[in-house]
């Protein structure tokens, strides 16, 4: 699944064909996604023009100058193509702009999402509503984990994966960050000193900007809006390596917390 850097990708690059162009075709091509289409999306984004885009967590923001937001989620395999030379049969929303641009939104599994809504009410769009605070942002501090993790016995890989304390954050980048602080996956949230905490901030935000940086991860279909694939992959110094050496020289291993795989190295992670 896209997470936060693919998504802050995705946005970047939709926003040199969007950004202050009026949108003279939107079409969707099929119903639904994971779940309909917006029923009014056509008539209340034709001749809008795009003020801005922008992210929340792991949804991508295109904003209008009719105070409505169109809200995309990519899913699993979900992305958006930019004057593609045909449309294709997993291409399930089209957008042309006034200068003959298109983008298309591609979901072959149709796992993603499209919603509609006004500007004024994003607050409390429901899945909004319960987010913590954006990883990148000035609200996640050391100080700010150490309160909202105080007694938390659940492991902080599961806890940080929780995006009610953070929002945004996914398997890969928990398990980098994770990592890089020298913090094993299983340790009890509430077990954490700040000291600790401010490092665990400085990880995070050290991966997250590094993964943007390089384009995100190319998982499955992802890649980004002008084709290119992300290369953070190859980057990664525990997630997808079990079995092959940590930079010091012990085994990278696996278990599983939540369903989810973790990757970690139990020499430099304690």
């Amino acid at each position: 699944m896209p997470e936060l850097p693919e998504v802050e990708t995705t946005v970047r690059g939709l926003r040199p064909p969007l950004e202050g162009q009026r949108l003279t075709r939107v079409e969707t091509r099929r119903s639904d996604l994971r779940r309909p289409f917006p029923a009014d999306l056509r008539q209340r984004l034709t001749g809008a023009t795009v003020t801005g885009l922008g992210r929340r967590a792991k949804y991508g923001l295109i904003e209008t100058d009719r105070d409505d937001v169109m809200i995309f989620h990519l899913g699993m395999s979900g992305r958006w193509r930019i004057d593609p030379s045909e449309i294709g049969k997993h291409d399930h929303l089209i957008l042309e702009t006034d200068q003959g641009r298109v983008l298309a939104l591609c979901d072959p599994r149709r796992f993603g999402s499209v919603d509609l809504v006004r500007s004024d009410a994003l607050p409390t769009f429901a899945p909004f509503a319960a987010l913590g605070p954006e990883p990148l942002g000035p609200d996640l501090t050391g100080a700010y984990l150490e309160r909202v993790l105080a007694g938390r016995i659940a492991p902080i890989k599961l806890l940080l994966l929780d995006q009610r304390i953070v929002a945004g954050l996914g398997n890969i980048y928990v398990c980098e960050a994770l990592h890089m602080t020298g913090i094993a996956p299983g340790t009890m949230g509430g077990r954490l000193s700040r000291a600790r905490l401010d490092r665990l901030v400085e990880s995070i935000r050290t991966v997250l900007s590094a993964a943007i940086e390089a384009g995100g991860s190319t998982l499955r279909d992802y890649a980004r809006p002008d084709g290119e694939l992300g290369y953070f992959a190859k980057q990664w110094l525990v997630y997808g390596r079990e079995g092959e050496a940590c930079h010091c020289g012990a085994l990278v291993k696996r278990r599983v917390d939540g369903g989810r795989s973790t990757f970690y190295c139990s020499k430099c992670q304690k």
